[in-house]
């Protein structure tokens, strides 16, 4: 059978099966599917685990004789594969069938657990016989990316399972923060159960302080100031965090994200949308449209196409020559924004400008 993270606590109470197949990159489900099948499992007394790990080298005939192996420890063994590739060849096939016929003969017994976990399966992969039949005989976890449309849901999944009651602005902070990262969000979520009392509405304004403090990097140090057209202060803080060791590749990529937003919001102004439409559509906080209405009265579109095409070449450079500071760079972009008729005159290539 084939199920999906969010059902696998409910599978898992269902009864036993001997196989588990969890197979995909994103690592927060992922571990937290394996955790919580090992969680159960050793519940149940299967307390000893032996890990495999296959590589091309691999031995296939080791699973099946640690399977027909008596323990020296435990009645109940869970027996952990772990594939490195999915490209297993016809060796590795024929013996996970052969295991498969004697799993399924054995199946009373309900003495060993397999988890096989590795990353995200091909189709051709997907549809090896092996696979399908050692589907057939237990379950699959397939592992996807949850995205922006997705997170939401996720979040106040999690939220509930922590007994944490967040208020709607914390909720899109937390998004916007940990986009992702969703291991980063699940570890500020189970903060946040330790530091308030259960299911008490924990608001913005007593959360937020807290997190932004926690965060490793915040965009909004330095998005907001930019929004405001504070750009003495972006350039203090961009020192602030190069000073921090912080990679520019995490300094550019935010506000690649921002001002990609800042064009399209533009546009759409140019195409007769309103600001209360527009905030809708991108979903903006009331606490956020100040400055949002600041940066979209006083950018203009062809000042963000500007700065849309110096951070492209800010990009470039940051990966290619190291003579340049790119955070000097960045710092040329937010003046850019606001005053790129002056700026567009002068290179970034600062040593023979």
């Amino acid at each position: 059978m084939k199920i999906y993270h969010n059902k696998l606590q409910q599978t898992l109470s269902q009864g036993f099966k001997p196989v588990w197949l969890v197979f995909g990159d994103e690592p927060w489900q992922k571990n937290d599917s394996l955790a919580q099948i090992k969680n159960h499992a050793q519940q149940h007394g299967f307390s000893e685990i032996i890990r495999f790990s296959s590589d091309n080298k691999f031995d296939w005939q080791q699973l099946m004789d640690e399977y027909q192996s008596m323990s020296l420890f435990a009645s109940q063994r869970i027996i952990e594969v772990e594939f490195t590739t999915i490209k297993i060849g016809d060796s590795g096939n024929k013996a996970l069938l052969a295991l498969s016929e004697v799993i399924e003969k054995n199946a009373t017994l309900q003495d060993v657990i397999f988890i096989f976990h590795g990353p995200k399966l091909d189709g051709p992969s997907a549809n090896r016989k092996w696979f399908k039949t050692l589907t057939q005989l237990g379950c699959y976890v397939p592992i996807y990316d949850i995205d922006i449309q997705a997170l939401p849901r996720w979040l106040q999944s999690q939220a509930r399972y922590f007994n944490v009651n967040l208020a709607p602005e914390l909720s899109l902070l937390l998004i916007e923060l940990f986009e992702g990262n969703l291991p980063a969000l699940a570890q500020e979520l189970q903060k946040l159960s330790l530091l308030f009392p259960q299911n008490q509405l924990i608001s913005l304004q007593a959360a937020e302080q807290l997190v932004i403090k926690q965060a490793k990097f915040n965009p909004f140090q330095i998005i907001d100031a930019l929004l405001m057209g504070n750009c003495k202060k972006c350039i203090a803080m961009l020192d602030q965090i190069q000073q921090e060791g912080i990679a520019p590749g995490q300094a550019i990529w935010i506000f690649h994200k921002e001002i990609n937003q800042l064009y399209a919001m533009l546009d759409k102004i140019t195409q007769g949308k309103t600001l209360n439409d527009i905030y809708k559509e991108y979903r903006i906080w009331d606490k956020r449209k100040p400055l949002y209405q600041h940066a979209l009265t006083h950018i203009s579109l062809n000042n963000v196409k500007r700065a849309m095409s110096r951070l492209a070449d800010i990009d470039l450079l940051s990966k290619t020559n190291s003579e340049f500071n790119a955070y000097i760079l960045l710092a040329d972009l937010c003046v850019t924004l606001y005053h790129g008729e002056t700026m567009q005159h002068f290179s970034l290539n600062y040593e023979y400008s």
